[in-house]
């Protein structure tokens, strides 16, 4: 993984690259076209078909100055204006979690694609974080595409709401076929598929990828929301895939596999990836790359910010209510609370511990978000519901020794990969012995003080998306329920109530979890 982030942080300083492969191990760059902006001649404007994608959008808004979709509008149009086909294409993951959705619960991203002209999407496994009932209602309110192959509502057997299961679009000598793959993993928690039936993501390309063919697609793209590694499976089994839009991960990836384009570009629209295709007169295609940052240097489309500005000044003055203040940084950062102990990670569990009164508690980190270090002073709701945009309620569950002892293996087995199973702990410590097998990392796990009893029954305090095996969290299945989902509070209403008990907060890092390397 560390090595696929320096390829990445790489690609995203150059500029246009065609596809001219340079091995570098088993990943493949694109050698970079320099002429490709200034020269017309260049095979890059001869190409008339230009994607930009999107993945992974939690924010309408810029972040510390970067990203914006009033932005991302204007770069459509600039493309247009160029005389090329200019099809934007979001891989998932924009209806949660946000401070937006959990008031608009997605209707404020729609609305607000629809402005900036949105052409494909496909679904992530947040889609599904308000249940079925409400993503059918967003996309009946799309006035996109949605392509999702492999996403079944049980009630017609047929894509969940207006899905189609594939597209066709010509622009001039490229007809470019599209299949939308949606991840079926435990990050989708089986509560929110009533109704829902997910299909292997492999299976349902099998299905449809000879449809594109007899349809004369002479260009292939799947619009992924999976991890890498299912997106490199794919395309090692389906190597007629031209490009992968892809979204999951929240950094930019663009490597070949074998003769495939696989495209990751980060989050909230901070960059947009910008992908030319072309067929040559010997009917290769051709594919051309650029990474573009969304920076002030782009100005707002009006109507898309507008529409921005509707839901931002409905969020009302509510949100600004400041419930209490923190006296040191509380550290968000994404890639911190996901591969460590951080003071915020703390403070989270020791709250929901403390509210069941539970001997531990276990909280994914991919519950703990801001995506942000948050510095000392006022808390405001808004703040809060950054931190935890998710319903989760606190349940409490009575759990022997050994299961704990599962438990914490399991949330430490991606290390030193920034996973949302991470477990951010109260109540107990533990060593990481990071060189050891994935399944048997954890050491030395004491709760109060003692050696863990693996026979010994303890009580833990988790956010009701881990008691339903959420993150792969299966081990609390079957276990003795001391308080339910249904009986449990909400978890952020308890944040809040937590905050304005306490003022002026201080969680501090005191050695919970120690990494051995």
């Amino acid at each position: 993984m560390r090595r696929l982030a320096a390829i990445v942080a790489l690609i995203a300083l150059v500029g246009p690259m065609s596809v001219r492969p340079a091995k570098t191990g088993r990943y493949v760059l694109f050698a970079q076209d320099r002429d490709d902006n200034d020269n017309q001649a260049a095979p890059r404007s001869r190409t008339s078909l230009t994607f930009l994608q999107l993945n992974d959008v939690y924010s309408l808004t810029p972040m510390d100055g970067i990203g914006g979709l009033a932005r991302i509008a204007t770069l459509k149009q600039r493309v247009a204006k160029e005389g090329r086909t200019a099809l934007l294409v979001l891989a998932g993951d924009f209806l949660g979690p946000s401070v937006a959705s959990s008031v608009f619960q997605g209707e404020q991203t729609v609305a607000a694609l629809n402005a900036a002209g949105l052409d494909i999407a496909t679904l992530g496994n947040h889609e599904f974080d308000f249940g079925h009932d409400v993503l059918v209602q967003r996309m009946s309110e799309s006035r996109f595409t949605w392509v999702v192959s492999n996403v079944i509502d049980r009630k017609t057997s047929k894509p969940i709401g207006t899905a189609v299961p594939y597209l066709v679009k010509t622009v001039g000598n490229v007809k470019v076929g599209f299949i939308g793959l949606c991840l079926t993993t435990s990050e989708i928690s089986p509560d929110k598929l009533t109704g829902i039936r997910l299909v292997n993501p492999l299976e349902a390309a099998a299905q449809y990828l000879p449809v594109l063919k007899r349809l004369g697609a002479n260009v292939v793209v799947a619009v992924t929301h999976l991890a890498f590694e299912d997106d490199r499976a794919l395309v090692d089994r389906f190597p007629a895939i031209d490009v992968v839009i892809g979204g999951h991960e929240h950094y930019p990836i663009a490597v070949t596999e074998n003769r495939t384009l696989i495209s990751k570009a980060g989050s909230d629209g901070k960059a947009v990836a910008r992908i030319d295709v072309g067929r040559r007169p010997n009917g290769a295609v051709e594919k051309f790359y650029e990474l573009l940052p969304i920076t002030s240097a782009l100005p707002d489309d009006p109507k898309t910010a507008a529409v921005v500005k509707d839901y931002e000044d409905r969020l009302g003055k509510e949100l600004e209510i400041v419930l209490g203040s923190t006296a040191v940084p509380l550290d968000g950062d994404e890639v911190h609370v996901r591969t460590s102990e951080t003071n915020l990670g703390n403070l989270v569990a020791d709250i929901i511990r403390a509210h069941v009164d539970a001997d531990v508690a276990l909280v994914n980190a991919g519950s703990v978000r801001g995506e942000r270090v948050i510095p000392p002073g006022p808390l405001d709701r808004r703040t809060l519901i950054a931190i935890h945009p998710f319903g989760d309620v606190i349940t409490k569950v009575a759990i022997p020794g050994r299961v704990l002892l599962q438990a914490l293996n399991s949330g430490v087995s991606r290390w030193p990969a920034a996973s949302g199973r991470f477990p951010q702990i109260s109540g107990m410590t533990m060593t990481v012995d990071t060189t050891a097998a994935a399944s048997d990392r954890v050491r030395d796990v004491r709760v109060g003080g003692q050696p863990l009893d693996a026979a010994k029954v303890y009580t833990i305090a988790l956010p009701d998306y881990v008691l339903k095996g959420g993150d792969d969290y299966t081990m609390f299945a079957g276990q003795k329920m001391l308080i339910s989902p249904e009986a449990g509070d909400l978890m952020l209403g308890v944040m809040e109530q937590y905050v304005g008990a306490h003022p002026n907060l201080a969680p501090a890092l005191d050695g919970r979890i120690k990494l051995m390397r």
